[in-house]
């Protein structure tokens, strides 16, 4: 169960990387202050899922 977390939390970990270079190159290029938005949101979204997954696995290592 725990390597299902730990899998699981890496992905989103690799899917926040993902969100916050789109975000940077985003606002590098002057791009819509909208997108921008939408693109912060996502990442605190997904740094909490991943925050949440690394308690389970944690948890879930423990015993």
């Amino acid at each position: 169960m725990a390597t299902v977390f730990n899998i699981l939390a890496i992905l989103v970990m690799v899917a926040v990387v993902v969100v916050l270079i789109r975000g940077l190159a985003n606002m590098m290029r002057g791009g819509s202050g909208n997108t921008s938005n939408k693109l912060m949101q996502a990442r605190v979204i997904l740094q909490f899922v991943a925050l949440v997954l690394i308690l389970l696995a944690v948890y879930f290592n423990r015993g």
